[in-house]
């Protein structure tokens, strides 16, 4: 898919994790995986705990190798509500980053689980300290980190504000910053000028699209400039990975779809398109 491009594209699981929290389609990457090869991807982010038997990397390895694609990433997704993180928290993370160590180059995404924007500084000061301190045990470990924002409103990094907190306030010898155009914008901010204001933290990419309406849409169907963004990251010959989480209402019925309709838009009208 990606021939001739310093970036590759890849596909999050989140678009089948949509519907009913995860338990329409728990214990189905097996399945998720043959989708997105299908798609024309050449690499896979799954969600760290909703793996199912696939979270043996032995596993994963060879249904990974059976359908030729790679593992992008791992979304690790933590409540990182206290002080310090809580036993479970620790655990999990460890976890992660084991199975992280097995794929070289496999970016552990870091990412907090939105549950209101009350005591908003003190948890914020918190979040970027669990965040630091997972990412240097990752790369003790040679696993390189990423720390993802959203913006539910419940998120605590949703606004122009917050994001300067949390983004100036990552240790960048660990933690890199993934932008995900679709929650930039769902903040009330422009993706490319967030993203050239922060490009030295820049090490893993996520597209979705957005209309308003009340949030987001079918990718190449909303507002976000895709094709000006994938642009400016050809031209600064980002070398990453660019993975599509695509949360557009259709998804909740169709995510084979939805993530097949991904595939072909980027082959037939993004690429092309780029200069």
């Amino acid at each position: 898919m990606s021939q001739q491009l310093p970036f590759r594209f890849g596909s999050e699981v989140y678009t089948w994790f949509m519907s009913n929290s995860g338990q329409t389609h728990q214990g189905r990457l097996g399945h998720m995986i043959e989708v997105i090869a299908k798609a024309g991807f050449t690499g896979i982010q799954p969600i760290f705990t909703w793996m199912g038997d696939l979270q043996d990397p032995d596993k994963l390895e060879a249904k990974l190798k059976e359908q030729g694609i790679e593992l992008a990433a791992l979304a690790l997704a933590l409540d990182w509500n206290e002080a310090e993180e809580t036993e479970r928290e620790r655990e999990v993370a460890d976890h992660a980053i084991r199975v992280a160590q097995r794929f070289p180059g496999a970016v552990l995404n870091t990412v907090q689980i939105p549950t209101g924007r009350h005591n908003i500084e003190e948890r914020q000061k918190r979040l970027v300290n669990i965040v630091n301190t997972v990412s240097r045990r990752a790369a003790e470990k040679g696993v390189p980190c990423s720390y993802h924002p959203n913006s539910p409103h419940s998120s605590i990094i949703r606004t122009e504000e917050d994001y300067k907190i949390v983004l100036e306030g990552l240790d960048a010898s660990v933690t890199g910053w993934t932008p995900d155009v679709g929650h930039i914008i769902n903040g009330g901010m422009d993706p490319l000028a967030k993203m050239k204001e922060y490009q030295s933290l820049i090490n893993h990419v996520h597209y979705k699209d957005w209309d308003g309406n009340p949030e987001f849409t079918l990718m190449g169907k909303g507002k976000v400039d895709l094709l000006g963004v994938t642009q400016w990251l050809k031209d600064i010959n980002y070398k990453g990975w660019i993975i599509c989480e695509d949360e557009g209402e259709e998804a909740l019925s169709e995510p084979d779809f939805v993530t097949l309709h991904d595939g072909k838009w980027i082959q037939e009208d993004l690429i092309p398109a780029l200069k």
